[in-house]
């Protein structure tokens, strides 16, 4: 049994196939230390979104991680503190962390979501704005 403060809320992309295949795949690895995981997908919830501090644009293009404190982690630090609980992804979850290789993985991560939103027509890509802050 975890403590109430060890207890994470997970927004995904419940409308994204790679996003519900990662979860599952997360839930495999987690086994019951991923009982202490929420996943609440965001399709449909901006309101509450917005209730908690989270821009709904932005749940769509960086996951969201609410921690037992009620902080909320975005992007790679989201994905870091949700692996850094599975011994298994414990390495990985370090690894992304790395000065050398998380602002290159963010940037890749950045293009990776803003073109899967705009094959599937759920958010136009605005190349001007990428290109400016790097992406």
């Amino acid at each position: 049994m975890t403590a109430p403060g060890d207890q994470l809320r997970v927004y995904y992309d419940g409308a994204c196939p790679s996003c519900v295949k990662d979860r599952r795949l997360y839930e495999r690895l987690a086994g019951r230390t991923g009982e202490s995981v929420e996943w609440v997908d965001i399709t449909g919830r901006d309101e509450e979104l917005e209730e908690r501090g989270i821009d709904p644009k932005a749940a769509l293009q960086e996951l969201h991680v609410e921690d037992g404190q009620g902080n909320i982690h975005r992007e790679l630090d989201a994905y870091i503190l949700l692996m850094s609980r599975v011994w298994l992804l414990k390495p990985l979850a370090w690894l992304i962390g790395l000065p050398v290789i998380r602002p290159a993985l963010a940037k890749l991560y950045h293009k990776w979501v803003s073109e899967r939103l705009e094959r599937t027509g759920r958010m136009r890509c605005n190349r001007r704005a990428l290109t400016a802050t790097g992406i």
